[in-house]
């Protein structure tokens, strides 16, 4: 069966292309590299011995995934492309929309265009806002606190209207938290770049030297420490759950928003000393006023997947914070070697 992964080169897409070959489906990527690099693509064959096809292409531009479609006999598709930065969707609103949306979109065109009835959407825990209850459940009301949560929010409902109108389309919509970690081969995981915004790429640079302490934004929340809880969940165990979206897509119609997360809180805290304990490193860190717009607490309640898919989340923080560090060591031994040459 041949699968769709646009943005399969990113840090989730990667993680998925692993566990869809695993589990003996082709995969095509479908990336533009705008959030990912090329070389991912033979780390992906490294560890399962068989790289996946790659189509350089934008999903907004039509022609172009025409022809992915075409020339590759697409049956399903898993919808990760996008621009994801929170603090750069606000300053770049009409790029986020244009971008996300145009992408969404374009892709359901050309899926109905060709007979393709099945997707799994890329959603985010971001759709809940500032939520007054936890756990979070698939039922609560929705709202954003910016124009990156709002792409996802819109997509969702793209999907839903199509479905609605086409009966035979299957819209698994998964509502990520927090993912983490890296495969435990070291040989791909998370690279934001320079300016990372999540926590786990902000702490490896201080790990490893970069940055000389970490910021801890928010001391003084209602939490069992002061500092934010967050549902941070291992982004193979993730992309274990995107494979069983895709075989549930195969016998539901209709679509059906899922949270994947773990069910658990932790802090900003208990992720940083679980980290130094995991590892045996030091983290230096800084105690900063809260960010506007953070909430407290936020985490999954994730039994509508273990329902629905027969999924949930088998790794702990301390994999988390071991697979992170294996991937940053390995990377970062890679930068070394590449600048001795």
């Amino acid at each position: 069966m041949s699968v769709l992964l646009t943005g399969g080169c990113g840090f989730i897409g990667s993680h998925t292309a692993v566990e869809l070959i695993n589990n003996g489906y082709d995969v095509v990527i479908a990336d533009n590299f705008c959030n990912s690099k090329p070389a991912v693509l033979e780390r992906i064959g490294r560890i399962t011995g068989k790289i996946p096809k790659l189509c350089v292409a934008d999903v907004c531009d039509h022609a172009a995934m025409t022809k992915i479609f075409r020339e590759n006999g697409i049956e399903a598709v898993i919808h990760f492309a996008g621009l994801k930065a929170v603090a750069e969707s606000v300053s770049k609103p009409i790029d986020y929309y244009q971008n996300n949306l145009g992408a969404t979109l374009n892709l359901l065109r050309v899926m109905s265009e060709n007979g393709c009835h099945r997707v799994i959407f890329s959603s985010s825990a971001t759709v809940y806002g500032f939520a007054e209850k936890m756990p979070l459940t698939e039922d609560m009301p929705l709202s954003c606190t910016n124009p990156y949560g709002w792409t996802k929010f819109m997509g969702e409902q793209i999907f839903r209207d199509a479905a609605r109108a086409d009966g035979s389309l299957s819209a698994v919509l998964l509502r990520y938290f927090n993912p983490v970690g890296a495969h435990p081969s070291g040989l791909i995981g998370e690279d934001p770049g320079d300016a990372p915004n999540n926590l786990m790429p902000r702490l490896l640079r201080v790990a490893v030297g970069i940055d000389e302490k970490l910021t801890v934004t928010g001391t003084d929340y209602p939490t069992h420490d002061g500092s934010g809880v967050r549902d941070y969940i291992h982004v193979c165990d993730l992309a274990k759950g995107h494979v069983a979206a895709l075989k549930y897509s195969e016998t539901h119609k209709g679509a059906e928003a899922i949270n994947l997360g773990t069910g658990h809180g932790y802090s900003v805290f208990d992720l940083i000393f679980a980290f130094e304990r995991v590892n045996g490193i030091k983290i230096n860190y800084v105690n900063m006023p809260r960010r506007p717009g953070d909430v407290a607490i936020n985490y999954a309640d994730p039994q509508k997947a273990g329902e629905l898919l027969g999924w949930k989340a088998e790794l702990g923080l301390d994999d988390m914070v071991r697979d992170a560090w294996n991937w940053q060591k390995k990377k970062s031994a890679l930068t070394r070697a590449l600048f001795q040459l």
